[in-house]
């Protein structure tokens, strides 16, 4: 068995790729288009709607042109943190935003507790370290602040880890449960199903960082 990162054990094969080159090529040139259908952007709209807190600092991480906030919706501040700059310089949520790769580098360029909510929407299965980048997620998280990772089937196959795509749906979602579980400070995962009738399906996988 080899890891992850941080010496948690996942088998090195879980995390191979068949497009296995600098994910900066892949994701050079911009993509303006949504990943889900209509009414799986509102069922992930509506979720946002009822758990991130009026007026909180959100990040969203692996961030693009659009965030599926409530337009109704006012925040602190909406750090997006993502792989294309005009992507990110398209999206009218943000307020701020970084490029990084987080599978070059799980770090996240932000201190300690700046968040009171983080999102992360159908990315996550292009994560090859996911449990670094959730202990940064923990790190960056306010106590009580919500972690909130939502996917559908829907990829890249070319650049998914290879055990997302040998997983059936409630696999998929155990296993995002296991990152929030491993990356520590995270209380125990909510699984959310919001798939919408007769479009892509939606689930949700929640933590809350513990602490007062």
């Amino acid at each position: 068995m080899t890891s992850a990162g941080g010496g948690l054990p996942f088998p090195s094969q879980f995390f191979q790729r068949e497009d296995a080159s600098a994910d900066r090529f892949f994701y050079e040139s911009p993509r303006l288009v949504t990943h889900i259908d209509d009414a799986t952007i509102d069922a992930l709209t509506g979720l946002y709607r009822e758990t991130l807190p009026a007026g909180g600092r959100v990040l969203d991480l692996m961030s693009s042109w659009v965030s599926h906030l409530p337009a109704e919706g006012t925040y602190a501040r909406v750090a997006g943190l993502g792989m294309n700059a005009e992507e990110l310089r398209s999206n009218p949520r943000l307020t701020d935003y970084a490029v990084r790769d987080l599978n070059a580098d799980p770090t996240l360029p932000y201190e300690d507790a700046s968040f009171d909510a983080v999102v992360c929407a159908v990315s996550v299965q292009y994560l090859t370290r996911p449990v670094e980048v959730f202990a940064e997620v923990s790190r960056v998280l306010t106590p009580g602040g919500l972690c909130l990772v939502a996917f559908s089937h829907r990829m890249f196959p070319t650049k998914a880890i290879a055990i997302w795509k040998t997983l059936g749906a409630e696999d998929r979602v155990r296993l995002v449960a296991t990152y929030l579980a491993l990356a520590g400070g995270l209380d125990e995962p909510l699984v959310i199903d919001r798939s919408p009738s007769g479009a892509d399906p939606l689930w949700a996988v929640a933590a809350q960082r513990t602490g007062d």
